[in-house]
């Protein structure tokens, strides 16, 4: 009832792979990747990933607030060169305080994330290497009276009279 795949599909998903793999093997052989990677934090890193994913999620995640925090001060800034010294202080100091409040909630969020996607990715690698598992073929039984030689040992040993 399945409908078969076109054999162009995986001739486009081996050179899907093949793009994908030189890009990573480019990145992986870039030099301040690889200057980076020899440095103890680089090392570090590369000895706990679950760490490296969750700096990378929350350094993802936090880029919006900063920015938002950076242009904030640099409008009060601004205002504060114009006159309104003590709203600026005011408007940084609770600014400030947000930003805090919301990089603690994006640590958490990202310890999360983190932690999601390393348990997805070990369900789903376990599922593939157990449905893509080569299983060993079962011989027959020489003399024809079992079908699997397996079955008939199994009850040759529980039958023994």
């Amino acid at each position: 009832m399945a409908k078969e795949e076109p054999p162009s599909t995986s001739k486009d998903l081996q050179e899907l792979q093949r793009k994908l793999s030189l890009l990573i093997e480019s990145v992986q052989n870039h030099s301040k990747v690889v200057a980076f990677m020899k440095s103890p934090v680089g090392q570090y890193l590369d000895r706990h990933p679950f760490l490296a994913l969750t700096s990378l999620v929350f350094v993802a995640m936090s880029t919006v607030p900063v920015g938002s925090f950076v242009l904030l001060v640099l409008l009060t800034s601004l205002a504060a060169f114009m006159g309104v010294i003590l709203l600026e202080g005011l408007v940084i100091s609770v600014g400030g305080l947000s930003l805090l409040c919301v990089l603690c909630g994006l640590g958490f969020i990202s310890l999360a994330v983190s932690g999601i996607l390393i348990v997805s990715y070990v369900v789903v690698s376990s599922l593939v290497s157990y449905w893509y598992s080569p299983r060993p073929l079962t011989q027959q039984n020489t003399d024809g009276n079992c079908q699997l030689a397996m079955k008939c040992a199994d009850f040759e040993g529980l039958y023994q009279e």
